[in-house]
Parts: C-alpha cells; structure tokens; sequence
C-alpha cells in the first residue's frame, strides 16, 4: 500500500505491525524507526558524527526554543536544520505545545494562542497556529507537527476535553495556514505536517481527538500525551483506541516513548515512528540498556567489572571501555562518561528498530518480542 507519503513494504502476521517507507523532501526513512531528541539541534553530548555512526537517520528538534535562539533567520540562512547541525537525515521538529508541560515555560492559554515565557529573558511569547506553523516552515524541518494544547496527566477529564477541542482547533488552523504556505510548491520540495491526538487516558475523548484530526487529512498522525508516567496497560489501550480511527496508509508516530519494550509493544500496535529523551536522561544517571535489561551502572557491584556494558553489543563503547570505567567517569560527573553512556542507549535503540524491522519482514515479529522480553528479566541491576 502506498500513498505520496507512506508506503507500507510488510505486514506482520501475528500482530499490527509494519515496515514501512516515509518519504520527505530530504529523502526517504525505513521505518518503524526511533529519533534522538535534538531539542536545540544538538543531542546531549552526542555530536552530528555520533548519530550517522551510530545508524539514526531522524532526529527531532524543538520549534519554539530555536525561534528563541538562535533564531529562526539565522538557521533559515543555513539551509534548515539539518544543514545547520551538520546532520544527514531527515529532521522533525514539534510545535511548542510539549511546552505546556514546562511550569518554567507555559503561562496559560487562549482560544486563539499559547502564552508561553521566554527562559533566556523572562519575555512574554504568544505563539498561535499560524505562527507555530511559519516558524516550522523557515526552519526547513521535513516534517512539522500541528501546535496542540497538551494537558497534564493529572488534569481532570473536563479539562482534557478541553484540550482535545482547542487541539482540534488549532490543528484545523494549522493545516490551512500550512497548505497556504506551501502552495507554490512542488510535491517533492513539501513539508510534512502531522496531527496531533490528545484525550489523555480517557477512551472517548481520544476518539473524538482521533476521528476529528483525521478528517483534516493531515500527512500523518502523532500520539501525543502518552508515555508521561500513567499505567503502561492504560496507555497501549489509548494507542489501540487511536489506531481504529486512522487510516492505514497513515504514518503513526507516538510521541515521547523511549523505554524498549514500550517501543516493541506500540510497534506490534501499529506505531511507525518514536521519539525521547529517556534514553539519554536515564544514561546520565547511570540507567543502561542491556540485551538482558537495564543495569544501574553506579551500583557498587561494577567498581571492578571488567566487561562491557552490553557483551551482545557492538558499539564501540562496548568495544573499547569497561562498566568499571564508565561508571567511574559517571561517579565522578566527567563529560566523557555522559557521552559514553548516552551514545550506547542511543545506539541500542537504533539496532532494536533494526532488527525489529527484520523480524517484521520475517514474519516472525511476535517471538521476536517474546524473546526481547524474557532476555530482559532474566538479571536484574
């Protein structure tokens, strides 16, 4: 199945899930495929070099914080983002409403906008659809995403619904806004706009979210408002929910999931495209993806281990440094050790996309996952 957009090469048997091709003015993306957060066109301590070696081909950065600094003119000078960071790969950016989420950044919003303040210089910002959508545009990102009202998990229903309808809003602006913007374009020279779902973890407003959104026909569809600390049964229910509404040629991105059997189980779902910033925030402090699960690697039990993080893995962190090491330079807060400790979360994901995506073509994605699941119990940190 194939649109101008997504076109689907496999169907696994036993579940919902899909390999899958997204095409974008920079060139095309396997998916499904999980993108370092480059928040200001820099992942944390992992440089451009860093991610072509370690195999990611997206990354996703933040709109509004680059508006701020260093600015929408001066990336636009460089050609994008993409240009700008040095990186060969295909660029998100999202639209500013995560920034709800900010008590440092977000002020309150409006029927038509988001207040939001600027952390550099404390000034008031009122960014709208329009506005979310025209700093996207100049900052050449191959896909940009629709500005959304992002509630809290702990926002009552009433307030949720509210969100769900200003998102409707603003998405149904974003969208005519956008298409006037690119109107002189050609197909290929095109940047993607996806729509963003909200409803919390409340069944019937992320129906509504999801059913309204779509008939915007939106190039592709995010999940937004997961993944943010409620109960995980709650909220692959909310990503079956989402996926009876859209269409199947659609490309599904859920927003903000990071942990690997997270991405396993919304894969099998039928997500194409993940993003966050738990890989690296986690490896900072020490939390380490293994093949047989995630080991603190500050515990005292690594001051002398000579192994590598990972003896299933073969980055060239684990080529060449040990966990006594590693936990060493984290223990005594040295870059290099944040360094080491993000790139092998990072590259542990990139090679679980891959070989999830082999087992999809395989057929045989389920053992796959069963697999995954029981090597990840089987130590504990």
């Amino acid at each position: 199945m194939v649109n101008n957009v997504f076109e689907i090469k496999y169907k696994d048997s036993g579940t919902k899930a899909r390999v899958g091709v997204l095409y974008t003015k920079s060139g095309k993306i396997e998916t499904p495929f999980f993108m370092p957060v480059a928040t200001k066109t820099s992942v944390k301590h992992i440089s451009s070099c860093d991610l072509h070696k370690m195999g990611s081909k997206a990354i996703i950065s933040n709109s509004f914080i680059l508006s701020l600094r260093p600015g929408v003119e001066v990336i636009k000078k460089f050609g994008g983002i993409a240009k700008f960071m040095n990186f060969n790969g295909i660029s998100f950016t999202d639209s500013g409403g995560f920034q709800m989420y900010s008590k440092r950044l977000y002020i309150k919003s409006k029927e038509d906008g988001i207040f939001f303040r600027n952390p550099y210089n404390l000034e008031k910002i009122f960014i709208t659809p329009e506005k979310a959508m025209e700093i996207q545009f100049n900052l050449g990102s191959d896909v940009a995403m629709s500005l959304d009202s992002m509630p809290l998990i702990s926002e009552t229903k009433e307030s949720v619904a509210e969100s769900v309808r200003k998102t409707f809003l603003w998405a149904r602006k974003c969208k005519e806004y956008h298409d006037k913007l690119q109107s002189n374009l050609l197909k290929n020279e095109r940047q993607l706009l996806f729509g963003i779902i909200q409803g919390g973890i409340h069944e019937d407003l992320r129906k509504i979210s999801a059913r309204d959104l779509v008939m915007l026909n939106f190039d592709g569809y995010s999940i937004g408002g997961l993944a943010l600390g409620e109960k995980k049964e709650d909220e692959y229910r909310m990503i079956e929910v989402c996926k009876e509404f859209i269409p199947e040629e659609k490309p599904v991105y859920l927003m903000g999931a990071g942990e690997p059997i997270e991405l396993l189980e919304a894969i099998s779902r039928g997500c194409d495209i993940f993003d966050s910033r738990f890989p690296t925030q986690n490896a900072r402090r020490g939390a380490i993806f293994t093949s047989e699960g995630r080991i603190n690697i500050k515990a005292g039990k690594f001051r002398e281990d000579k192994t590598s993080l990972d003896n299933n893995c073969d980055c060239f962190v684990c080529k060449n440094y040990t966990r006594a090491y590693i936990r060493h330079l984290l223990l005594s807060e040295e870059g290099v050790g944040l360094r080491l400790a993000s790139y092998h979360n990072l590259y542990f994901l990139q090679k679980l996309m891959e070989n999830a995506r082999r087992a999809i073509e395989r057929g045989d994605f389920k053992k796959f996952v069963e697999d995954f699941k029981k090597n990840q119990f089987k130590k504990t940190s």
